[in-house]
């Protein structure tokens, strides 16, 4: 995947306080070069989702990045994209994309997140 340099937007659920602290972890370790990153809380904007072309379901389910040429990645490459911004997590990017890891994450995430809004709901 070629490393686009402009400015990426981070669709984050803001009503997730885990989901806060990871953002509030990511600028803290990115520094400056946070500032090539926006963030955009999904929380009751599903308009504004769909006028980008990104499901609102989804956008809870799953991490999508907007990069500066208007493409949207979804879930590990969405990861593997931000993370890669910062020279201390490009390891852990590059890891992440690694055929056998990749799977294993996506399935663990997709649990989290279900088990998270499922408590959200109440259910």
């Amino acid at each position: 995947m070629a490393q686009d340099k402009g400015k990426l937007l981070v669709f984050y659920d803001g009503a997730c306080p885990t989901c806060i602290r990871d953002r509030r972890w990511y600028e803290k370790l990115a520094g400056h070069g946070g500032d090539s990153v926006g963030w955009l809380d999904i929380t009751g904007r599903d308009e504004e989702l769909k006028a980008q072309g990104v499901d609102p379901d989804k956008a809870l389910r799953e991490l999508h990045v907007k990069d500066s040429a208007g493409k949207i990645h979804q879930e590990m490459d969405a990861y593997i994209l931000l993370m890669s911004r910062v020279p201390v997590l490009k390891p852990l990017a590059w890891m992440i994309g690694l055929p056998v890891i990749r799977p294993c994450l996506a399935a663990l995430y997709h649990r989290w997140v279900a088990r998270r809004l499922a408590e959200r709901s109440g259910n």
